[in-house]
């Protein structure tokens, strides 16, 4: 297991060597999203009885910069792994696929945990929360995180250039997030757009972890739950599978 703890040092390393930039800089654009969204609609939205607006908007902020910061710190440490050419030093030591795969995961998920913890600090300045249910608040982070760094390592795998990269945060990451709910419930949209959110398993994840904080949600967080769960399962095994394969890695 040293080769495992080593790895998993390095990738810690690697985003901690410069925290302006991988935590202080998610930690700011979310403040900022607070600071214009709470501003504009403060007075005007109450989505849950009791609830302000600014308190609605921290869980799903803080969920949001957990998912996109866990994404990307396993998908950009691959990445330029390989564009450097010192993926093969990762490649050449005795260590299982598993071991690879954990490493690469555990760290994404300080990651973003760091960063999620940033925004908490940073949001109670701003509006007091409770945490109701702390249990369901941590199990709907972890598996929301893993989902988001097994799709971080596969982007990494995948991927020959940052443009190939990006376009996927842009194109993917990006959509999924924005039209989960982060900013609003889904009651208030229309029919037709309501069954569409259905259809996105990042509304579950932050729906689930909403629910952690107020105990109300759009939906059941158990369903939610069921939801997630079976990602984070397809995910996983798919990432090891694409580590064994050495598919763009060792050929």
């Amino acid at each position: 297991m040293s080769g495992f703890r080593t790895l998993l040092y390095k990738e810690i390393l690697r985003f901690w060597k410069v925290l302006v930039q991988t935590v202080g800089a998610p930690v700011l654009t979310a403040l900022l999203y607070l600071l214009i969204f709470s501003h504009v609609l403060e007075d005007h939205v109450q989505v849950y009885p009791g609830v302000h607006y600014t308190a609605f908007l921290m869980p799903g902020l803080i969920m949001m910069s957990i998912l996109q910061n866990a994404f990307a710190n396993s998908s950009s440490s691959l990445i330029q792994s390989k564009i450097t050419g010192n993926i093969v030093f990762v490649l050449l030591p005795p260590l299982s696929y598993l071991e690879f795969f954990l490493a690469y995961l555990i760290a994404a998920l300080v990651r973003g945990f760091a960063v999620g913890l940033g925004v908490l600090l940073v949001g109670l300045a701003f509006a007091d929360i409770e945490m109701r249910h702390p249990l369901w608040i941590l199990a709907f982070a972890l598996a929301s995180g893993t989902v988001f760094a097994c799709m971080g390592i596969l982007a990494g795998i995948w991927a020959n250039q940052f443009d190939n990269l990006a376009a996927v945060q842009n194109f993917i990451i990006m959509p999924l997030t924005f039209l989960s709910g982060v900013f609003f419930s889904i009651h208030s949209l229309s029919p037709f757009w309501q069954g569409v959110s259905h259809f996105n398993p990042v509304f579950y994840m932050i729906d689930g972890f909403r629910y952690g904080f107020f105990g109300q949600g759009d939906v059941d967080p158990w369903l939610g739950l069921a939801v997630v769960m079976p990602f984070v399962l397809l995910l996983s095994l798919l990432t090891l599978a694409m580590l064994k394969s050495g598919y763009k890695l060792r050929h």
